[in-house]
């Protein structure tokens, strides 16, 4: 009998499947390189959205708590910070805070950050936390730097306020006073509103100019 012969593979033929099937590994593994990273991306945008839309319901629940009280400064934009005297967030135990909204550079770029203080209970610890406020704001130490949070990078930002029918920047001579002075037994006196104008960087999730209107509720009636 004849035996039949088994023909295998050249070695061409080897180099040629194996190469073949490089090729399809690579192809497969950029397909998936790229699917992580728009994930990533996406993931990031996400975030960073989130965290906007909490700073901005944060900055509007610190505007509905300002705490008007005589002998205190409710509210007061010095063209750095805005500075606000609110009441607690768990109830009238919990005394007033201080909170503190600015644009600073930080070693990640420019942000829009709030500093908020601890629980306050006596005149002393007002004033000794507004000053503190106003420190974090141009030259935070350690100390006051621990109590800030990021919001999001920021161009740049301006406030303005709304009195007799019509929006004033709060530092010209015809916006009048927001409040009044520490030591005076007058009531202070709070604007009818509040205009957050912020100027986002280009290339975040969210950029360009975003205004943000926030109403006295004692004043009623929207003006945003």
């Amino acid at each position: 009998m004849r035996s039949r012969s088994v023909r295998g593979f050249t070695l061409i033929e080897l180099l040629v499947a194996l190469a073949a099937m490089a090729l399809l590994a690579i192809m497969s593994w950029r397909g998936l390189d790229g699917m992580a990273r728009v994930q990533e991306q996406t993931r990031t945008r996400a975030d960073a959205v989130l965290a906007l839309q909490a700073g901005l319901a944060q900055w509007g629940s610190d505007l509905d708590a300002v705490a008007a009280i005589p002998r205190l400064q409710a509210l007061d934009w010095d063209g750095r910070a805005l500075r606000i005297t609110r009441r607690g967030t768990a109830g009238p135990g919990d005394g007033l805070r201080v909170v503190a909204w600015a644009r600073r550079a930080t070693g990640n770029g420019v942000w829009w950050l709030r500093w908020e203080s601890v629980p306050l209970t006596t005149l002393a610890q007002w004033e000794d936390a507004w000053q503190q406020a106003a420190l974090w704001a141009q030259n935070p130490g350690d100390a006051e730097r621990r109590r800030e949070v990021p919001v999001t990078p920021l161009t740049d930002w301006q406030i303005f306020y709304y009195r007799n029918n019509a929006w004033t920047n709060p530092l010209s001579s015809d916006a009048g006073t927001s409040a009044a002075a520490p030591g005076t037994a007058a009531a202070p006196t709070l604007p009818d509103g509040v205009r957050l104008v912020l100027t986002l960087p280009p290339g975040q999730p969210i950029s360009g100019t975003l205004l943000r209107d926030w109403v006295n509720p004692t004043v009623g009636g929207g003006k945003s």
